[in-house]
């Protein structure tokens, strides 16, 4: 026997439904119905948005206008949508606890246009929606790229939907359509446009101007907004970067001298080599120092782009104040400590008498020890190197000043006078006493180190030597190639330059040094 056939409009579209199907779709509509009774708000349009779901599934189940829906196809709708019953049993847990909600299994999610959050035509809020990001990274990248960010919106805003009923806004957020969910969209849609009724204005109607000023007050929001999270984000990538770089470099400084690891490929700042402190301890209060600050800068960054990021705790804030604070005090010491540690020079002077040949001229020159460290050509320079001897490490500098003078007695001697630095002048003739010089005469030949040795904690308190000959009148000398950058302050008869000096012969008179040898170009008036 066949069952009678009924047009319906549902939704409005035309169905053909055979009439078994049509009393099971009624009588599943009313007990709907019947099961929001209760709490009238928004019933009208919570069945309306029902029946436009029920006839979306219909329209995708017919392949053919003239066919009948029969019995089997409602049950199938029944099973997506869910039962009244069902719907019954969350109510209360979406009226007293917001939180008692849970998503079920999501569908694919459809890609809107979200007509609720726009700007312009809701395509940057739609895009957020489908990819869970934050609407402003979107709107961002169209302007940061508007090249192609401008045309690529247009044409989204050209073929996007906007999201109208209630399933499109649950198919936006991937959420399935079902009467919980219809339900649960509606009313808190309610809820929200009640809150902007309880909150609105009637006095006066909005005009056209203000509605200009809406949006041009959104414009410059949005303006300030972008600056507001693109300071947010520099703030977090110099921060990142200032921390990584003191991590790194903290634990690499602070680990080599307890784990006793070379260090002679580092060069510390000057008041490391001469502190109270150890070096790890020094590395921690400078972390301290500089990093918590950059840290803050971090933590603010993060909370300019998103709000969600706390703020630490009154106790936590505290704590490390009182930390940074500890830090600060004790660089403030470190700083007064070093200073004072330069505060006065002194000086260590040795005098030695020379054994010369008065026929043979006497032979300068400087060198160098190549096993302690390697030079291609002897300079003189105020650098300090860090070198081991013994496996003990020193400095070595080539801060070397040679000097010549006629000699009062008429005896040959040299001076040798180290100076330094230190708190008082008796502990900075000490640090000048601990400067270790050589030289070596041998056959009218003098011999000059071009370097000294220091203390390590001494590196950076302008330690240097000057060597001083004193030669009688009529004393021939010769100064060779590698004297050039080491002669210093030398008198002579003719105003030459002592660059000049190197390579050339002189003898002693009483005026000073005469050149017997140079070009007359070498003169000067």
């Amino acid at each position: 026997m066949m069952n009678k056939t009924i047009n319906i409009n549902l939704g409005g579209f035309f169905f053909h439904i055979d009439e078994v199907a049509y009393m099971v779709l009624k009588r599943y509509l009313e007990s709907i119905a019947r099961s929001l009774s209760d709490d009238p708000q928004g019933k009208n349009e919570i069945i309306s948005d029902i029946e436009s779901r029920i006839s979306e599934l219909l329209s995708e189940k017919i392949t053919d206008e003239r066919q009948v829906i029969n019995e089997g196809d409602i049950n199938d709708i029944i099973k997506i949508m869910g039962q009244p019953e069902d719907y019954a049993d969350t109510e209360e847990g979406y009226s007293e606890n917001s939180n008692f909600y849970q998503k079920k299994p999501s569908r694919n999610k459809k890609l809107y246009r979200d007509g609720e959050d726009k700007f312009l035509g809701g395509v940057a809020s739609g895009i957020s929606h489908y990819f869970d990001i934050d609407s402003i990274w979107v709107r961002l990248f169209f302007i940061i790229f508007s090249g192609i960010g401008i045309p690529a919106y247009i044409i989204l805003w050209i073929l996007l939907p906007e999201a109208r009923t209630t399933a499109e806004k649950l198919e936006m957020d991937g959420e399935q359509v079902n009467i919980d969910n219809i339900e649960r969209k509606i009313r808190n849609e309610f809820e929200n446009v009640s809150d902007k009724i309880k909150n609105a204005d009637f006095s006066k109607a909005k005009s056209g101007f203000q509605d200009f000023l809406d949006v041009l007050g959104k414009i410059i929001l949005s303006v300030f907004k972008f600056i507001g999270k693109f300071i947010g984000i520099l703030l977090m990538f110099i921060s990142a970067i200032v921390l990584i770089a003191f991590i790194v470099g903290g634990f690499s400084i602070g680990s080599f001298e307890i784990l006793g690891i070379s260090e002679d490929y580092v060069n510390y700042p000057a008041f490391f080599y001469d502190s109270i402190f150890p070096l790890w301890s020094l590395t921690i209060f400078a972390a301290i120092a500089i990093g918590f600050p950059f840290l803050i800068l971090f933590v603010l960054g993060l909370r300019i782009i998103s709000s969600k990021v706390k703020q630490f705790s009154k106790p936590t804030s505290l704590s490390l104040l009182g930390i940074w604070i500890i830090s600060i005090l004790v660089w403030i010491f470190i700083a007064i400590e070093y200073n004072s540690s330069r505060a006065v020079e002194g000086s260590k002077i040795n005098h030695a008498t020379l054994e010369l040949t008065a026929v043979d001229t006497l032979q300068v020159k400087l060198v160098n020890d190549e096993n302690l460290n390697f030079k291609h050509s002897l300079q003189r320079n105020y650098n300090h190197e860090i070198v081991y001897i013994d496996d003990i490490e020193k400095t070595y500098s080539n801060n070397i000043r040679v000097g010549i003078k006629a000699s009062e007695n008429g005896e040959a001697k040299i001076k040798i006078r180290r100076e330094s630095e230190g708190k008082n002048r008796n502990r900075a003739i000490q640090n000048a006493d601990k400067i270790n010089y050589n030289y070596k005469i041998s056959n009218n030949t003098i011999s000059l180190d071009g370097y000294f040795i220091g203390a390590i904690e001494n590196m950076y308190k302008d330690e240097n030597v000057t060597v001083t000959l004193y030669l009688p009148v009529g004393v021939p000398i010769h100064f060779t190639e590698s004297t050039r950058s080491f002669l210093y302050n030398i008198y002579n008869t003719q105003h030459i330059r002592e660059n000049d000096m190197a390579n050339q012969y002189f003898i002693m008179t009483k005026e000073g040094l005469e050149c017997t040898d140079c070009d007359e170009k070498l003169f000067r008036n």
